[in-house]
């Protein structure tokens, strides 16, 4: 009979609106789902005053543990640790989930270490690696020989995290790169997996113009302005009627940006800027949506929002950059390809995807198959393998 495990998750959560809130919000939902855990412990993060964590459910234990941009943030986790006493810790983490400082940031990603350290057992679910992270695009430096002492710096900051017993990343370059520069022999490909798996959507839209939608947290390597101006283009040569729907925040790194942009083009007709989109929203936000644009200038990781989207059945315009183009390679997803930072290029793709009703049917109809092939639910059974050689159980199969 395979032990259940106690498990302690250190994760952003809705209604935190922390970088990988959602994809924290579905792989605790499927831990806590599974027979494999008896305890599920999320320690998370401070929230604005007038929000709180769901304590309505009794199969999830919020703890609030660490505050973005605060000094103590490894050392209060350890506290928590300690009085939860869970078999494994679980990260979902990336480089600047602790902070959008740089000191804050670095030390929070001291925590794994740090439970080395108390004889704790963890697990790093890694969504980026500093070597594959365009400094200048992500708003950390512009400045090179700042980016070679951030860089050296990252080297040091990698290690510290790689002293987890394990460390899972979701894109296969990623393993090579850390095998080969750190010479680590405990990191383990597990994929990002998509968020839910519903009956493949009616690609029919609602009445009214086409919604041509971005999501995310913009200002850095995600900039909308050459979206609105492809929009502008595209108006120009068609008569298909559009909204631009901008759904998302500022980065940490450009507070204002979006309403420097709400500013910028006030003369342009049909731009919904949405703000920030609850999660029972999600689902309405991309079923109403024609297309899924992705104005990337670079990447940082793994793209949530492309297997968000493929879950919901929908085509896709992107840049064949970086690891879009890797998970369009190796994960089967589909989409119009465009130059970054091009307008007219991006012009010339959404108005491909719109005025063609089976090409667009046909995008949407292979990225569901992509998203749906492993959701995250599955993959809390590698999850769980990987803890039990951790734990030095006996091997098992999982079903």
């Amino acid at each position: 009979m395979l032990p259940q495990l106690k498990i302690a998750v250190v994760s952003t959560y809705p209604p935190g609106m922390g970088t990988l809130n959602e994809y924290g919000y579905y792989l605790i939902s499927a831990l806590k789902e599974s027979e494999l855990f008896s305890e599920v412990t999320v320690i998370t993060d401070e929230l604005p005053p007038g929000l709180q964590y769901d304590a309505t459910d009794p199969s999830i234990r919020f703890v609030t543990g660490w505050k973005f941009n605060g000094w103590t943030n490894p050392f209060r986790i350890l506290r928590e640790i300690k009085r939860c006493q869970p078999d494994i810790v679980l990260f979902n983490i990336q480089f600047l989930s602790f902070g959008d400082r740089k000191i804050q940031a670095a030390l929070g990603l001291l925590t794994p270490f740090l439970m080395k350290l108390s004889g704790y057992r963890s697990v790093v679910l890694l969504h980026n690696i500093l070597e594959q992270v365009d400094l200048k695009s992500a708003g950390v430096s512009k400045n090179k020989l700042m980016n070679q002492i951030y860089n050296l710096i990252g080297t040091m900051l990698s290690r510290f995290v790689l002293s987890a017993d394990l460390v899972a990343v979701t894109i296969s370059k990623y393993v090579r790169i850390l095998e080969d520069k750190y010479k680590a022999r405990h990191v383990a490909l597990i994929p990002h997996g998509s968020f839910e798996h519903i009956p493949q959507p009616s690609a029919q839209l609602p009445d009214g113009p086409a919604r041509v939608m971005t999501f995310g947290k913009f200002g850095t390597y995600k900039r909308v302005e050459v979206m609105i101006e492809a929009v502008r283009l595209m108006r120009q040569r068609s008569n298909i009627p559009v909204e631009i729907v901008i759904a998302g925040t500022d980065s940490p790194n450009k507070k204002g940006y979006l309403a420097g942009v709400q500013q910028q083009y006030a003369d342009v007709p049909g731009i919904n800027f949405m703000g920030y989109v609850p999660e029972e929203q999600v689902q309405a936000l991309f079923l109403d949506s024609a297309v899924v644009v992705f104005p990337y200038s670079s990447t940082t990781g793994s793209s949530g929002v492309l297997h968000q989207a493929g879950s919901y059945a929908k085509a896709v315009i992107l840049p064949d950059i970086g690891d879009l183009a890797m998970l369009i390679r190796e994960e089967g997803y589909a989409g119009e390809l465009f130059l970054p930072d091009d307008p007219e290029s991006l012009s010339y793709a959404i108005q491909k995807v719109l005025e063609d009703e089976e090409y667009r049917r046909s995008l949407g109809q292979q990225n569901y198959y992509a998203a749906t092939s492993l959701p995250v639910k599955d993959l809390v059974n590698w999850y769980y393998m990987h803890f039990l050689g951790i734990l030095k159980y006996p091997s098992a199969s999982v079903r």
